[in-house]
């Protein structure tokens, strides 16, 4: 039972981290429809993180955490960076301009472009001769023509749940439309959270690297969110120069919003995406990412009164089936290069390596120590024995 429960404890893991991820895009939608700015909803997200998680990270990595340096620390400055600061305020923005379900389908598209930028940065070899590289880009081929398809297609409304309106922000105002957003704000919103997936692929893949060296996920996360507190807040002044009302907190809807999504979405989310990457790596998250497609599809019906037409529909779909195309093809590749050996996790964790090679040393010095022991134990006996001859003789 409890090797069961080893064994699915990833898994359980990562749904629990689809389903909270959904409820964020849910929330992050209706704060930004109430006007929130999403500088400042960055800002204050980032904080409460930090808050959260500081206190786990300060108990719980006790001597776990490697000695800080300036080379550490300014790969941390750049995953704040890339993640907190660039990447959620490009999401924003886009979430702005569209729907929650079309932004999180739209978000699909990182792990196509994850695989584009681990091949620029030669942590990915395309060999055209291997199935599994050809099958990979037949899939993030697959996937950006699902985001074009949902951008410009458009069709017959699809209704989850009957309803006659629903609510998104349209050009920065709040209006209650109906039917679906324009192609304009469209393509505008697709293309902030393409830009922003550019910067989220490069998070996962310097995040892959640093945990070698920085082996501590809660003070990882903690000094991600801390940092990027800092850095989002001068955004933040640069862009609200002159407007200080968006910086108010009331007890409202935004207000639970910048609560759950720094909890969960910066602080939960970071640790969860920290363990599992680890163990199993960045493309067994993506598998579960349909799972958040469609958990926002129906929470975002029934909440903000959403709907979808047949162009985004099929947009989804096409982007699902890519998707899976492109991890079919890692696990040819996984396949063939060590059909006994996940290869991502001995990359992501050579501490365990080093583990069991110190297990060996130290297997071998008590073994040496036994030998030893044996060896003084037989001397006394020897010269008895050699005594007792001479005597007889």
């Amino acid at each position: 039972m409890k090797e069961v429960l080893i064994r699915a404890k990833p898994f359980i893991a990562v749904v629990f981290l689809q389903l909270g991820l959904s409820g964020m895009y849910i929330l992050s939608k209706m704060a930004l429809n109430e006007g929130s700015s999403n500088y400042v909803y960055v800002v204050y997200r980032q904080a409460v993180a930090t808050l959260f998680m500081a206190p786990f990270a300060i108990f719980l990595d006790k001597g776990k955490r490697p000695k800080m340096t300036f080379s550490i620390f300014a790969k941390l400055a750049l995953l704040s960076i890339l993640e907190p600061v660039i990447d959620q305020n490009l999401y924003s923005i886009g979430l702005k301009y569209t729907t929650a379900t079309f932004a999180a389908a739209m978000y699909n598209t990182l792990p196509a472009i994850t695989f584009i930028m681990s091949w620029i940065f030669r942590q990915e070899k395309v060999k055209f001769t291997s199935i599994g590289r050809q099958v990979k880009i037949i899939g993030t081929i697959a996937t950006f023509g699902g985001a074009i398809i949902m951008m410009i297609v458009r069709g017959p409304e699809v209704q989850l749940f009957p309803t006659n309106e629903y609510y998104v922000n349209n050009d920065g105002s709040d209006q209650i439309i109906s039917g679906g957003i324009n192609l304009k704000n469209a393509i505008k919103g697709s293309l902030m959270i393409i830009l922003g997936c550019f910067s989220g692929a490069g998070f996962i893949i310097l995040q892959t690297k640093i945990l070698q060296t920085y082996p501590a996920e809660l003070s990882l996360t903690t000094w991600i969110s801390l940092l990027g507190t800092a850095e989002g807040a001068i955004v933040a002044m640069i862009m609200e120069r002159g407007n200080t009302a968006v910086w108010a907190i009331n007890w409202d809807s935004k207000f639970l919003a910048v609560v759950y999504t720094g909890i969960f979405g910066s602080g939960l989310a970071y640790y969860i995406q920290g363990v599992i990457l680890e163990d199993r790596g960045s493309l067994f998250i993506s598998a579960f990412n349909p799972l958040n497609i469609i958990a926002v599809a129906i929470i975002s019906s029934i909440i903000l009164r959403e709907q979808m037409n047949l162009g985004r529909v099929l947009g989804v779909v096409v982007i699902i089936i890519g998707l899976y195309i492109i991890l079919w093809g890692k696990s040819k590749d996984h396949t063939i290069l060590s059909p006994s050996k996940d290869i991502e996790q001995a990359i992501v964790s050579p501490q365990k390596i080093l583990s069991n090679e110190n297990k060996l040393i130290d297997n071998k010095d008590n073994l040496i120590r036994s030998q030893n022991n044996v060896v003084i134990n037989i001397n006394p006996l020897k010269e008895t024995i050699v005594s007792e001859i001479e005597c007889c003789c």
